[in-house]
């Protein structure tokens, strides 16, 4: 693939990993890979903005060639330190010894601390600092913990162009580098999933973020980050989206999560989201073990309701629902209600372990939990039909 303009002597030269199915260890599906993608301006000074993840140094590398010698790059922008972003920066500075890096100063102490003895020229920099490389200006603006303290974003007001690095990112391969040259809802569908499983539990700091950025009155035409597809188009929607799902916006939609062992939980779970359904609210029905808890959760930037069932299993719930309400804990869902039910049998437990997670996560449980002996009859069935019902009026 070649370097692609973004703007008169603005190119990605990053990389597509077509292969990438897992991102931060398991939790965190990708069906539809990724990319790494880093910016080179063809300036008076040669200027790189962000590397990209090791294995992939050759590609990054072959295109910067394509524009210009390697040898000629004055500067590194490293926006994040994290090793799919500044992994390849070895090579780099292989190639440009003479570099110098701009970062904030968590970022140095990071790149420090990953690449010992390498003796760069680190240059820090804070929100407001300004470098030319020619006809063009770099503004750069802190954004620590968008999604680590080191990240900032590089702000090119000539091009109303905005390179914040992971935020308004998606984990999506494409051959195509634009918004308007991909399937719009595939976009945005990859695009929650991104802010669900990463930005969640910093949803504060983005509205923060989107605030300051406005008080500061600059133009953004253009959102090109780090990974996934380039905003050309449509930069406006993602920022919109961005500031809904960090505010906890919500739609009259719920989610029905659950694990069985025999199928009583099953029959209780289906029950439930049809008095959800019935009454209105567009609700969806997850088996945790036949599904994936990473798409689960990126459904929760709409919905308002979660509803989580479990079998009774020595005293506790099924350990397949661990890994999901774990994640909740970290993300730390905006404004949202949760409900318990389950089937037990010798004992009761499951309900009262999930609502102590819900708790965790910071949802707000509804005070009683639905709980049936054994397998539920057609009286139980009915009863749970009524609660998915009752449950509809909290929205």
């Amino acid at each position: 693939m070649k370097p692609v303009l973004l703007k008169e002597g603005i190119y990605w030269v990053g990389a597509v990993d077509w292969d990438l199915r897992y991102f931060h260890g398991p939790i965190y599906t990708t069906h539809r890979g990724t990319t790494y993608n880093s910016y080179l301006i063809a300036d008076d000074h040669l200027t790189l903005v962000d590397a990209v993840y090791a294995p992939f140094a050759g590609e990054l590398i072959g295109r910067i060639k394509a524009v210009a010698d390697p040898s000629r790059i004055e500067n590194v922008i490293v926006n994040h330190i994290e090793t799919d972003h500044a992994g390849a920066l070895p090579e780099i500075m292989k190639l440009a010894p003479g570099a110098k890096i701009y970062c904030s100063a968590r970022a140095r102490d990071g790149l420090q601390k990953h690449f010992p003895g390498a003796g760069w020229d680190y240059r820090v920099v804070k929100t407001g600092m300004e470098l030319s490389t020619g006809r063009r200006t770099l503004t750069f603006v802190e954004a620590p913990m968008l999604h680590w303290p080191d990240s900032m974003f590089t702000y090119i007001p000539q091009e109303a162009l905005l390179l914040p690095n992971d935020a308004f990112g998606q984990h999506l391969a494409s051959s195509s580098r634009f918004d308007d040259e991909v399937d719009g809802h595939v976009l945005m569908e990859e695009a929650a999933k991104y802010y669900a499983n990463i930005l969640y539990p910093v949803s504060r700091l983005v509205l923060k973020k989107l605030a300051e950025l406005e008080g500061m009155n600059i133009p953004v035409e253009m959102i090109a980050p780090s990974h996934g597809i380039i905003w050309r188009s449509r930069s406006s929607r993602i920022v919109e989206a961005y500031r809904r799902w960090a505010a906890g916006e919500w739609e009259r939609k719920s989610l029905v999560v659950y694990e069985t062992m025999w199928g009583s939980t099953m029959l209780m779970a289906r029950a439930i989201a049809e008095g959800l359904s019935d009454q209105g609210v567009a609700t969806k029905l997850y088996r945790i073990s036949a599904g994936d808890y990473s798409d689960i959760i990126k459904e929760l930037l709409e919905a308002r309701l979660l509803v989580v069932g479990s079998s009774t299993i020595h005293r506790h719930f099924i350990a397949s629902l661990a890994p999901f309400l774990d994640s909740l804990a970290c993300l730390q869902p905006v404004n949202r209600i949760g409900a318990v039910f389950g089937s037990y049998g010798w004992s009761k437990g499951a309900a009262q372990a999930v609502t102590e997670r819900l708790k965790q996560a910071g949802i707000e449980t509804v005070p009683e939990s639905l709980e049936v002996l054994w397998i539920p009859d057609q009286d139980d069935r009915q009863r749970c039909y009524q609660w998915g019902g009752s449950l509809a009026g909290l929205l």
